[in-house]
């Protein structure tokens, strides 16, 4: 299978052409404003560069930071109406609490909290009240409001109050974009509410970016499918991205760290992956990153839904290297600006590329430009540099045990000597495209997470069955069947509730279908 992997960063767009899962080519060029040209620029190169024909390839997977941006930047955001089922039980915290106000005067706090719900195994707390669900739905359309984003009690257990909220909102407002908590967050109601909305306020955006994408595939002449990767290293199509964005959030680091497995061929390890920013550090176990145990937060709210478990600091190629109080690396950067302000490419400020290059550890740029910096100060930073990289290693480790830590992005060009905190220390070849690399190796996945009861009917039982509905849910998502295995499964018993109740949560992950194929 014939594979492009593109990654739309902030500032680059790389694109890398696999021929199974065997790396042929890859190309870099700048992220455009409008997305579209980046992308088909990026493919049309790649593909020009190996003679290939459009027609010769099998599918694309693009991973995107544009829905985590535009979140995190309060921008390109839409009204939000939020309806949860759970009155009386949850009448005590309102939907959007703890928001940003900022954040709330461009997604707005139009809430309402109507009766219905369910216990934690299912069964009916209150029944939902329709004519509720129907009157909001009435004043949202009056607000011109057409995102509405709709929560239940234990919706992950049950979605059928989920579902029939959502029919009755359709009658109401027939192009309404929906989002229902079933499809994001996991048991826990505020986390999973919050997903939600988030997804709803990124409805509209969603389709002009899944459009930009759809249009670069139209002008290339690209006629096989195109996938978006997600943040816990699987894939979605274009459609499902349209309904479920909030799922590529932190898929950039995601992408890194599958990269960096596949390009490293370690399946256990922890990667750092520097980019011209920021350094992003992750563990891969079983090549996937390792998910975050607790509620994470983006750009001040907190969610629950699935996210991978990372260590971000202040270091990146355009890091500013000051003086005035000692020797400071980052956090501040000159960004996307490095070839116009960096003292290697004719600026005037001094980076930690620029250290790097005056050090020996890399060939960019002129390096006579930083002939006049003094041994001294260039140790110095180059001693910051590995002290910053070596805290966010420490920080990422769950325990004592030594595994190898795997450098990718183009930043990593920053470390070249040994960490304390990491004696085995691997750059793989093509180390600067590995995030492209990650999506274009995502495989498609499936995921049960649920509360059951083991008394009722047993350990064995109740997880051979979320297994086999893994596989299966694996398999609808585009897997081929016979590829499909389990990736992680995790127990955790709730003692607070009866009958020896057990949160299960199984992971099922396979290769993409070939199209035709089972």
């Amino acid at each position: 299978m014939l594979k492009i992997g593109v990654d739309v960063g902030g500032t680059n767009t790389d694109a890398v052409l696999l021929d199974d899962n065997r790396l042929v080519a890859s190309f870099k060029t700048t992220t455009t404003a409008d997305v579209e040209t980046g992308v088909r620029d990026a493919i049309t190169t790649l593909l020009r560069a190996q003679a290939l024909d459009v027609d010769a390839v099998d599918a694309v997977m693009i991973g995107t930071t544009q829905f985590t941006n535009a979140f995190i930047e309060r921008s390109r955001l839409t009204p939000v109406g939020v309806i949860r089922i759970g009155a009386p039980a949850t009448t005590g915290i309102p939907p959007l609490y703890g928001w940003p106000r900022e954040l709330l005067d461009v997604v707005g706090a139009n809430r309402i909290i109507v009766g219905g719900g369910y216990e934690f195994d299912g069964r009916e707390l209150a029944p939902l009240d329709e004519a509720a669900v129907a009157k909001a739905a009435q004043a949202f359309r009056r607000q011109g409001i057409g995102a509405i984003a709709i929560s239940c009690c234990f919706a992950p257990v049950n979605t059928a109050m989920e579902h029939r909220a959502a029919e009755i909102v359709r009658n109401e407002i027939p192009d309404a974009k929906l989002s229902l908590s079933s499809s994001f967050g996991r048991i826990g109601l505020i986390e999973r509410e919050n997903a939600a909305t988030m997804n709803a306020s990124l409805s509209a955006l969603a389709e002009r970016v899944v459009g930009s994408f759809r249009l670069a595939m139209k002008k290339i002449g690209l006629k096989a499918p195109f996938y978006i990767s997600q943040n816990d290293g699987t894939l979605m199509t274009a459609d499902d991205v349209e309904r479920h964005p909030v799922l590529t959030f932190a898929s950039g680091p995601t992408n890194s760290m599958r990269g960096a497995a596949f390009l490293s061929g370690l399946r256990d390890a922890i990667v750092l992956d520097i980019g011209g920013t920021t350094a992003d550090v992750g563990q891969i176990v079983n090549a996937f990153p390792r998910e975050s145990a607790v509620a994470v937060d983006i750009g001040g709210v907190r969610t629950n839904f699935r996210m991978p478990d990372l260590v971000s600091r202040g270091l990146g190629g355009g890091s500013l290297v000051t003086t005035a109080d000692g020797i400071r690396v980052g956090p501040r950067s000159v960004g996307f600006e490095l070839t116009n302000k960096a003292l290697v490419f004719g600026g005037d400020v001094l980076t930690a590329t620029d250290i790097a290059v005056a050090a020996g550890a890399a060939d960019i740029g002129d390096k006579s430009r930083v002939a006049h910096l003094p041994p001294s100060l260039i140790e110095a930073a180059l001693a910051e540099i590995h002290r910053l990289a070596d805290e966010a290693i420490d920080q990422i480790k769950t325990n004592s045990k030594q595994v190898p830590v795997v450098l990718v992005g183009g930043g990593s060009v920053l470390i070249s000597r040994a960490l304390a905190s990491a004696p085995d220390i691997r750059r793989p070849d093509n180390y600067s495209v590995a995030n492209a690399v990650g999506a274009a190796i995502a495989q498609v996945g499936g995921e049960v997470d649920s509360v059951f009861s083991y008394e009722a009917r047993g350990r064995d039982a109740v997880l051979s069955a979320a297994k086999e509905d893994a596989r299966r849910r694996a398999a609808d998502a585009g897997a081929a069947l016979d590829t499909v295995r389990i990736v992680e499964i995790e127990e955790v018993p709730l003692a607070y509730l009866p009958g020896r109740s057990v949160r299960v949560r199984v992971k099922a992950v396979g290769d993409l279908r070939a199209a035709g194929g089972r």
